[in-house]
């Protein structure tokens, strides 16, 4: 049977379908008591542009918590160039996007980012960060910016509650499953969701194809690092946006969807990203 990682992108959209998991999951993280946590909804994970040439937000999870705080939840399996940057825009997009012109300010309400990286993100052995908006002694200007960062690279120390989830997006096979000794009703819940997929032949076949891209785009940037040379360096370029388009197709995303990707992923500007959409999404031909 295939075992879907858990960290695969069509899987980790469906596991924060389910409440619990979304409940437990955020609760763990930010050191929100259960008990204070009434609803957890899904929102709608495209932030809106206010003119047309502005970047488009595409968010992987966005939930409001008690009708109030926002929260983002992402997972980023490479190491982006400008991540931190990225980050930012996103939340200062979640932040500003409830108020229009003339409105109070008391409408803004505080956002939180959740960003489990795949990958290091600094030297400090801490794998779980906090950042708030402070000043040089520490003391807190404004709570309505929360940022968490999960490092899954990292070696896990004592036993905090974002252990045993870092351990279970870790997991690459059932028996990695069994090793995580847990009493905690959400992860328990995202395990038994995560055997579920395992088992669904359309799941399946989306995740089989999602590791032929992956395995195609690693050939792709294989050859780009032995050819050095500018023409071999272009023709993986346009090899690789082509899969990153058809695959982007193939899930169902919109154009602007793919556009907004390919402007992040390749630093393209929105007029390039989209000719090559027209490109090689067989808009270009007459």
């Amino acid at each position: 049977m295939t075992f879907i990682l858990p960290k695969s992108d069509d899987c980790f959209k469906e596991l924060f379908r389910d409440e619990d998991v979304r409940k437990y999951f955020i609760s763990d993280v930010t050191g929100i008591p259960l008990k204070d946590i009434k609803s957890i909804k899904l929102a709608n994970s495209f932030l809106r542009k206010n003119h047309k040439r502005q970047k488009l937000g595409i968010l992987d999870v966005f939930l409001e918590l008690n009708n109030c705080t926002k929260i983002n939840i992402e997972i980023q399996l490479k190491h982006l160039k400008s991540w931190d940057k990225r980050q930012l825009f996103y939340l200062s997009k979640i932040y500003a996007a409830d108020i229009k012109d003339g409105e109070d300010y008391d409408k803004l309400t505080p956002c939180i980012s959740i960003a489990i990286l795949d990958f290091k993100l600094s030297d400090r052995p801490e794998y779980h960060h906090i950042y708030k908006l402070r000043d040089k002694n520490g003391n807190v200007f404004s709570d309505i910016f929360e940022v968490h960062t999960i490092e899954l690279k990292k070696p896990l120390t004592g036993n905090r509650p974002v252990n045993d989830w870092i351990r279970f997006f870790n997991a690459e096979s059932e028996e990695d499953f069994t090793m995580i000794k847990t009493k905690n009703p959400g992860i328990l819940k995202a395990i038994e969701k995560v055997r579920n997929f395992s088992l669904n032949p359309h799941l399946r076949l989306r995740y089989e194809a999602y590791l032929k891209d992956r395995r195609d785009q690693h050939a792709i940037e294989a050859y780009i690092k032995e050819h050095s040379i500018e023409q071999g360096r272009e023709q993986g370029r346009a090899q690789g946006i082509e899969i990153f388009i058809r695959a982007g197709i193939r899930d169902g995303k919109s154009a602007d969807a793919i556009i907004a990707d390919l402007m992040e992923y390749y630093s393209l500007s929105e007029e390039k990203a989209a000719s090559y959409y027209k490109k090689y999404s067989g808009q270009g031909k007459s």
